[in-house]
């Protein structure tokens, strides 16, 4: 993750995780203010019924010229034109008629063309009216919509007995109600129990889905929380009123009843935006200061990791307390330069003293062979024949003592860096054939079996010195096999050469192994040997761009195998 990403995150994290619980506590207080918006709407929903009821109530009073209409049917007069002039006064009557006790019209008076679409009235049938009677109470009915108009019928008990029968407009109350506003757009409607709103064609009338309001009115909270239209969606409250089959519908766009909460959510929206920008900045500025020097010390570390002392970082880069950190730095690989040569001093040293005790210890038994050898041929007390064998002797120390020197030679060379293949087409496998031929003859003399197979291999390599490794390898298998076999084999994949040296000698445990390869080291110092072979053959090896390995168990034999990568094309 760069250094930028994790700054952002950590901008982030500081700045909006002790805003989370903030929103959370938002989110409760917006959850409870929309459902404060609609108890408002609740309560002007029971205000307005409230008043409904009022003006029914007020029906009663404006009834008071009943007792006259009364008397003039005890004393057989026509009550006509006292209802004519109840109807001038009360412009909302429609029509008013007398009722017998037993419910059939005997009078009436109102608009002549309202007269003419209402049939004689006849509530013989009607088992209410005696109720009626008994209550003294004036009855107004459910509503009803004759020519746009909301109408309702009352019933009002006079006190001859008969009745005062009457249709009341509610059509102006209407208007007034529908006049009213909560917000700018939010209104208020007489709706009936099916969901049909109450207006005439010059009023607005929104085109609510009349089912789902009917649905609203079986729940008992009164809230209308999301009522849909065709253009948006409305909020409000109902309550029941006292007309009969109606109710009053407080409804307010979403949008508008929910603005306030709306522009909350929109400037913490803007706010988490502001901080996330502003988190960005900082978090890209921050990752600028801090990349320069982070990266020059990063730099300059790897090039110390790879030897490089002599790397300086400018202080003037740094800011804080990185000035202080490049300025401990440069100190440091200072410091490292000059251990870094007294080591090297010391390690030259150790190094030197190694090869003298080892090279001085390999060298005493044939330089004292020789001596020895020549102290008896000077004293001349020897046979011709002893003469012969005894030089014999000198011959063979002494090639052991030039083997012993060129190996000493070919580890500092390889030290030094010096030891560079010469590379050219060779036939792996003959080289193989080549080394085992001039092993046969001591593999016959202790009875193994030495063979050489596989596929034939044309690489690029030096032949000298690969010669010398697999010579090393079955010289190493025969010198420590004494019965069984001595096997190299040749064998490739997609992308490598393998070359494979077993045998059936007497093997290594694993601890034998990890030091195999180092220089001087031999596993058994009873075998004759200096313990340079295997570490020049792997030197070797690695120089030709491979890898030598090796898998043993004790008693079971070994296997070294040399891994070469084929050319790509």
């Amino acid at each position: 993750m760069s250094l930028f990403s994790k700054l952002i995150k950590m901008f982030l994290v500081v700045v909006l995780v002790p805003f989370v619980p903030m929103m959370l506590l938002l989110a409760y207080y917006q959850l409870h203010l929309k459902d404060t918006i609609l108890e408002t709407h609740s309560n002007l929903a029971q205000i307005v019924s409230s008043s409904m009821n009022q003006h029914i109530e007020d029906l009663t009073w404006r009834l008071a010229f009943s007792q006259t209409v009364s008397e003039y049917l005890q004393q057989k007069k026509n009550p006509q034109p006292l209802l004519r002039e109840a109807l001038t006064a009360n412009p909302d009557f429609l029509m008013l008629a007398v009722l017998s006790s037993k419910g059939k019209e005997l009078y009436r008076a109102g608009d002549k063309q309202v007269l003419a679409q209402l049939p004689t009235i006849n509530l013989e049938d009607d088992p209410s009216l005696a109720a009626l009677a008994a209550s003294r109470r004036v009855s107004v009915s459910s509503f009803d919509v004759v020519n746009g108009r909301p109408i309702s019928e009352f019933i009002y008990p006079l006190s001859n007995g008969d009745y005062l029968y009457g249709i009341l407009s509610f059509f102006s109350f209407l208007a007034r109600v529908q006049e009213q506003r909560i917000g700018i757009e939010g209104r208020i409607y007489i709706v009936d129990q099916e969901g049909q709103v109450y207006a005439d064609p010059y009023q607005y009338k929104p085109a609510f889905d009349t089912q789902a309001l009917k649905d609203y009115f079986s729940n008992t909270s009164h809230l209308i929380k999301n009522l849909k239209t065709p253009q948006e969606s409305y909020v409000g409250a109902y309550a029941a009123s006292p007309v009969l089959g109606a109710y009053v519908a407080v409804l307010q766009p979403k949008r508008e009843a929910y603005r306030s909460i709306y522009y909350t959510n929109i400037i913490l929206a803007l706010f988490v935006l502001t901080i996330a920008t502003l988190s960005y900045f900082a978090a890209l500025t921050f990752a600028e200061r801090l990349g320069e020097p982070i990266g020059a010390l990063s730099h300059a570390a790897n090039e110390v990791s790879h030897g490089n002392f002599d790397e300086k970082i400018d202080e003037e880069i740094g800011w804080g307390e990185f000035k202080q950190l490049i300025a401990d730095f440069n100190k440091m690989t200072v410091d490292l330069k000059d251990y870094q040569v007294l080591q090297l001093e010391q390690q030259v040293s150790e190094m030197k003293e190694q090869v003298f005790r080892a090279v001085a210890h390999d060298l005493r038994a044939p330089l004292l062979g020789l001596q020895g050898y020549l102290y008896i041929l000077q004293s001349g007390k020897v046979t011709e024949e002893e003469k012969k064998q005894y030089l014999d002797l000198m011959n063979q120390a002494a090639r052991n003592l030039s083997t012993l020197l060129e190996d000493v030679l070919d580890v500092s060379r390889i030290q030094a860096g010096v030891m560079t293949p010469q590379k050219e087409n060779v036939d792996i496998l003959a080289l193989a054939q080549q080394a085992a031929d001039s092993l046969r003859p001591t593999a016959q003399e202790k009875g193994l079996e030495l063979t050489v197979s596989g596929e034939p291999i044309h690489l690029s390599a030096d032949p000298k010195l690969f010669q010398r490794v697999l010579t090393n390898l079955l010289s190493n298998a025969i010198k420590f096999t004494e019965k069984g076999f001595v096997r190299l084999a040749t064998t490739q994949d997609e992308t490598c050469y393998h070359i494979t040296v077993a045998d059936s000698g007497i093997g290594m445990t694993l601890q034998e192994v990890k030091g195999l390869f180092q220089k001087f080291h031999q596993v058994h110092t009873d075998k004759p040997g200096y313990g340079l072979g295997l570490f020049i053959s792997r030197q070797i090896i690695e120089a030709h761009g491979g890898t030598l390995d090796v898998s043993s168990k004790p008693g079971e034999g070994s296997s070294f195998t040399i891994t070469l990568p084929k050319e790509t094309k």
